[in-house]
């Protein structure tokens, strides 16, 4: 009789194979895209300084099913000179993720880092042809720490129970 010993590490099925972990993208989709510039023709001539530029990033995540999630990482930037708006743009891309063979204790991770790491070049892609459509050099995103802003968040979740407690 065989020995299990050498089966990867995962949970076995009925056949006493062991079952992998996965994650598969099974859509990708816009769910929402603005571009303006309210100050069209006239911010789009030449400056001799850079304009501020604000980057907001969120992340949502939605159970579809017990192993699909539509996870939306939503981007928005701002560029203004003075106190004139050059453009806003907002993107919400999402993607369908089927989750499967992972403990509970690690989803919430797969579904704020891993998910929307997986959904940020095209999301990036998007907003820079956004900009250079509207007349503007392309904004070309820097990398996002999702890793980071996870734990930035349940930082600040726990602080916020912390107040509610007290």
């Amino acid at each position: 009789m065989a020995s299990n010993d050498d089966a990867p590490a995962g949970a076995a099925n009925g056949n006493g194979t062991a079952t992998q972990p996965t994650l598969n993208v099974l859509a990708q989709y816009v769910k929402d895209l603005s571009f303006e510039s309210p100050g069209a023709p006239n911010s789009l001539r030449g400056r001799d300084k850079a304009p501020g530029i604000a980057i907001n990033v969120n992340v949502n995540a939605n159970p579809l099913s017990d192993k699909q999630f539509d996870v939306n990482l939503t981007l928005n930037a701002k560029a203004s000179f003075d106190q004139e708006v050059l453009f806003n743009v907002e993107l919400v891309y999402g993607g369908v993720f089927n989750i499967t063979g992972f403990p509970q204790e690690h989803m919430l991770p797969i579904l704020f880092i891993e998910c929307p790491r997986l959904l940020f070049p095209f999301a990036r892609q998007i907003i820079a042809e956004s900009t250079r459509n509207g007349g503007f050099p392309p904004l070309m995103l820097d990398p996002i720490d999702f890793a980071q802003m996870f734990q930035q968040k349940l930082a600040e979740d726990q602080a916020a129970a912390k107040v509610k407690t007290s």
